[in-house]
């Protein structure tokens, strides 16, 4: 006979921990800009250790972390930079976005020209939005960076859950005092990532994350984006 499932207890109050969640979803953003100290490595299983709680369909937990770090992140370092920016073709183990439009658009377009603002790019200046966009292969200076791939044969719904396992790692990471930047951006050198780390012909890379500790005296990570309303997302269907 199976044994009840007791409700683990806890040591806070419902709205102590509906608050705690909300303060690191507020504080945590977007790093571009990293210092060099490595994070120690019981930090870093920690991390994993929490985030491995996600929740997944049927409980498959189909992602796998590859952390690169030292020596090992600056071969790939050099490797996916130079790939990146060598203006060849970009190979994605799934297929990105056809186009934004819409509201989406709006919101890219926003985030953007924040970056650009912030760096004091001129709008327009596309050659300097290529160089800024090239720092997501130097990893913004993290001195860690994971890359999280699933199944094949789980297709986009494994990608799905990776996507929670992403969000769950970031704000644990928030949680012990580091910053994140999630990138799809690596992803779209899949191709390099399978070779440089021998990954096998079923596996299909979500993205990177780089990670550290945030270099808070740098100007790029002074600004935030904004979000939408729950108005804007959210449909109430009652009758």
């Amino acid at each position: 006979m199976q044994e009840a499932v007791k409700k683990p207890k806890t040591r806070y109050s419902t709205e102590d921990r509906i608050g705690v969640l909300e303060e690191l979803l507020h504080e945590r953003y977007s790093v571009r800009a990293f210092l060099p100290e490595p994070v120690p490595r019981e930090t870093i299983e920690h991390i994993l250790k929490v985030a491995q709680r996600t929740a997944s369909w049927c409980n498959s937990q189909p992602w796998q972390v590859l952390i690169a770090s030292g020596a090992a992140k600056e071969r790939f370092r050099r490797a996916i930079y130079a790939e990146a920016s060598s203006g060849g073709p970009e190979q994605g183990d799934f297929t990105f976005p056809r186009e934004y439009l819409g509201v989406y658009l709006d919101r890219r377009r926003e985030s953007g020209f924040q970056l650009y603002n912030t760096l004091g790019i001129p709008r327009g200046d596309k050659a300097a939005y290529a160089k800024q966009a090239l720092e997501n292969y130097n990893f913004f200076g993290a001195p860690h960076v994971a890359i999280i791939h699933s199944t094949e044969a789980l297709g986009i719904y494994g990608a799905i859950d990776c996507g929670a396992y992403v969000g769950n790692f970031m704000l644990a990471a928030q949680a012990l005092g580091l910053g994140t930047i999630p990138q799809a951006a690596l992803a779209r050198h899949s191709g390099l990532i399978h070779r440089h780390f021998n990954l096998g012909d079923d596996r299909r890379v979500v993205c990177g994350i780089s990670f550290g500790f945030a270099d808070n005296a740098h100007k790029v990570n002074s600004y935030r984006t904004s979000r939408a309303g729950v108005a804007d997302t959210a449909t109430f269907v009652d009758e």
